[in-house]
């Protein structure tokens, strides 16, 4: 036993010492099989793992995270875990087990995940998009999870087309009014939206809405493969439904208060929308980090 305490560098206490926030491993590559709406969908997952250490510990045992993931990982294909969010939530427990000396815990996972999607006129195809999974806990307080996406689209300036159809009106307004309702030309941006929703261990939220309710609030979604007339309907259908990444945000909010009639006001969401500018060398970010209660009161 005393061979053993002495080779326990990390239980070793420093003089002058502080608590640290997190300490973990980060980066850690595991594949994933979750089972969703009928379906077993094979993931590949990215995972961080961390804990805080007092100031009476001189390091984390870190060996003990990637064993904690490994044997979760495997209890989850006997279990048949519904998501990377519940995952999470049962390594996060684990860890509190593991390094009695924590008090607090968290893990968070990313991962590709493809969803069939078909282009007006188009053939179907399979589109990647990006799961996000946070958990928390603090030893006796409970546990949260944070479900989340990350999807792409485009977006078309609605300021730019205003100014084009200003300039037109104004050197040929003949032109302009044979035009009618046709949208204006105007330069479009790759949208990059990131939607989290943190809420209680119990409570379930569809990965699969969450990126609906994204892709349906940028100016048109976009697709690996585009044949010449599926490009035209893409380009066309970003024009009639121009936007601001501003606007991107505040109808996913719109959409949230819709969709999420029944979730407590104490559920945090962030959702967070940059546009990579074509005319310009710097990006449009728009964020709004709130919960459902607030959003109720606008």
């Amino acid at each position: 036993m005393k061979k053993k305490d002495s080779l326990d560098c990390q239980s070793r206490r420093l003089e002058n010492s502080f608590r640290l926030t997190r300490v973990g491993i980060t980066g850690v590559k595991k594949p994933i099989v979750v089972h969703r709406n009928g379906r077993e969908v094979h993931l590949t997952a990215d995972i961080d793992v961390f804990v805080d250490l007092p100031s009476t510990q001189r390091g984390s045992h870190m060996s003990r995270n990637v064993e904690v993931v490994s044997e979760m990982i495997d209890l989850s294909v006997r279990e048949k875990v519904t998501g990377l969010e519940q995952l999470s939530a049962k390594i996060c427990r684990r860890l509190l087990e593991r390094h009695e000396y924590a008090s607090f815990a968290e893990v968070r996972m990313s991962a590709e995940y493809f969803l069939e999607r078909k282009p007006e006129g188009g053939k179907e195809s399979l589109e990647p998009f990006k799961l996000v999974a946070k958990a928390t806990a603090m030893r006796g307080n409970g546990l949260m999870k944070e479900i989340g996406v990350e999807v792409q689209g485009m977006t078309a300036c609605p300021c730019a087309m205003e100014t084009v159809r200003h300039q037109l009106s104004t050197e040929d307004p003949e032109l302009v009014k044979a035009c009618g309702d046709i949208p204006m030309i105007t330069h479009n941006q790759r949208n990059r939206t990131t939607l989290m929703i943190e809420v209680p261990e119990d409570v379930k939220v569809e990965a699969d809405d969450l990126v609906e309710i994204v892709e349906s609030s940028l100016s048109s979604p976009t697709y690996g493969i585009l044949k010449r007339r599926d490009e035209g309907n893409v380009v066309l259908n970003a024009h009639l439904n121009p936007k601001f990444v501003e606007d991107v945000v505040r109808d996913i909010l719109g959409k949230l208060l819709e969709r999420y009639k029944d979730l407590d006001d104490s559920v945090h969401v962030t959702v967070r929308s940059v546009s990579e500018e074509s005319i310009h060398k710097h990006d449009a970010l728009a964020e709004r980090v709130t919960t459902l209660g607030e959003l109720r009161t606008k």
